[in-house]
């Protein structure tokens, strides 16, 4: 089978969607670890909860695909709005409950921590919705839709064939979420006061302390925003996947860790490019690759990654973006 370039771009623009949501979750690990080093394995499920927030509040609002456009967009907004309030609430009273008190033991024991609320998050998702898979509203159209490109340019043609691209609106409308909500949160932490804060708390907490600055509520903060970015990307999961499940944080968490581990646990831009890279390698892989080599199938997917994870962390074992610091004494 020839190369086709079309269904190349066609992919690509599908591992962006999945890359940009990954790159979300993977912000929440990213955020909490570079200020206090705890890998908060809770965050799969406060994105999983947010996920299940919003199907609640859509289903509230008593909208479907049959309603009208502005109502449709009022309850998708309302539904992202509302998840990130309640996630980033959650994430801040998991802080609040579960690990402000061990910020001075030995770190195994906020890492047991994280894993029980983990397990605790996942019952009370039970409990709510049941143990079996859930169908959100299908608000947004999931078909492919043709697209003529590069009329003008005859070299480029070649390559495209008719220059006809299929893409969906919901790639469109997950990249279109996103991409904001990644340029707010770095606006956040590179240009208020507060992001400051959260810096030098990252750089070094005693010093931090000493120069006045709120450690438990910065720390806060950093809890507050990793959960409202993770229920942005339950919300845009739930909707995208057009269904949401108990077990739904587990998937999505481990790649957004991934992500964060790869671009370089602690580094802002470390975990966006790894949320990339992974969403990339996850579409090309899961509906590209097949084409081309026999034998290839989706189960490849998770063996690509963390074959790529192993060999990146061989020889920069900080991340792509990470940089190694020494102990302190």
């Amino acid at each position: 089978m020839g190369f086709e370039w079309t269904q190349f771009f066609q992919f690509l623009i599908v591992g962006l969607a999945s890359g940009s949501l990954i790159a979300l979750i993977a912000l929440g690990y990213t955020l909490v670890y570079g200020i206090i080093e705890l890998i908060n394995f809770a965050h799969g499920e406060v994105f999983m909860m947010g996920a299940f927030f919003a199907a609640t509040v859509v289903l509230a609002t008593g909208v479907n695909d049959e309603s009208a456009i502005p109502l449709i967009l009022g309850a998708l907004a309302l539904s992202l709005l509302l998840s990130m309030v309640f996630s980033g609430v959650l994430n801040a009273a998991i802080d609040r409950i579960a690990y402000r008190r061990l910020r001075s033991a030995p770190r195994l024991a906020p890492l047991i921590a994280a894993i029980g609320v983990s397990f605790i998050l996942q019952n009370v998702a039970i409990y709510w919705k049941g143990s079996n898979p859930f169908t959100a509203p299908d608000l947004i159209p999931r078909d492919y839709r043709s697209y003529n490109v590069l009329k003008e340019w005859p070299i480029l043609r070649d390559w495209f064939a008719d220059s006809t691209l299929r893409l969906r609106l919901l790639d469109i409308f997950v990249i279109g979420i996103t991409i904001p909500l990644l340029l707010l949160l770095s606006w956040f932490v590179y240009r208020t006061r507060i992001g400051t804060a959260m810096r030098a708390t990252a750089q070094d907490r005693e010093a931090a302390a000493l120069m006045g600055i709120d450690i438990n509520r910065t720390i806060g903060v950093a809890f507050i925003l990793g959960g409202a970015l993770a229920g942005a990307a339950g919300m845009i999961a739930l909707f995208y996947n057009n269904s949401g499940r108990f077990q739904m944080g587990f998937q999505y968490g481990l790649f957004a860790f991934t992500a964060a581990v790869l671009g370089g646990i602690g580094n802002l831009g470390g975990a966006v490019l790894g949320g990339f890279l992974i969403g990339l390698i996850w579409s090309l892989s899961d509906g590209f690759m097949v084409n081309y080599i026999a034998g290839w199938g989706s189960q490849w997917t998770n063996s690509v990654i963390f074959g790529i994870l192993i060999i990146v962390l061989v020889f920069r074992p900080s991340g792509l973006l990470g940089e190694a610091t020494p102990d302190k004494v």
